[in-house]
């Protein structure tokens, strides 16, 4: 949830939380999607949530795309948080790739709240 929060406080979009806890093959606990309009946004958002991870001690993570202008991961092990422009969300479509997850997003307030994704592809 700390690095949705952090990425909202970014002014990121479209914020989704995938709980992958139920699905046995996935790779962490916890995906974090975010989209971001513009390449600066996107390191703004990156930056913040590493330093604030960092400040939390849950470590350095491993940064794949550091120089990339359109998809950022941040993997922390148990919680992999993709920060991508609106561009690349909506070309690789991870929600609907992990739409057995359960999902959140946050409300303005910072909560959780259950949203449900449409699963078809068409």
């Amino acid at each position: 949830m700390l690095c949705a929060r952090v990425a909202q406080s970014k002014l990121a979009h479209d914020l989704l939380i995938l709980d992958l806890t139920n699905i046995e093959s996935a790779p962490a606990e916890f995906f974090v999607l975010a989209s971001c309009d513009s390449v600066a946004q996107l390191r703004a958002v990156t930056e913040a949530i590493d330093e604030q991870c960092k400040q939390l001690g849950m470590g350095d993570p491993r940064i794949h795309g550091k120089s990339s202008e359109s998809w950022v991961v941040l993997d922390y092990f148990d919680v992999v948080v993709h920060v991508m422009t609106t561009e690349a969300r909506a070309f690789y479509t991870l929600e609907r790739l992990w739409g057995d997850a359960d999902m959140y997003t946050l409300t303005n307030a910072g909560a959780a709240k259950s949203v449900t994704i449409r699963k078809s592809l068409a």
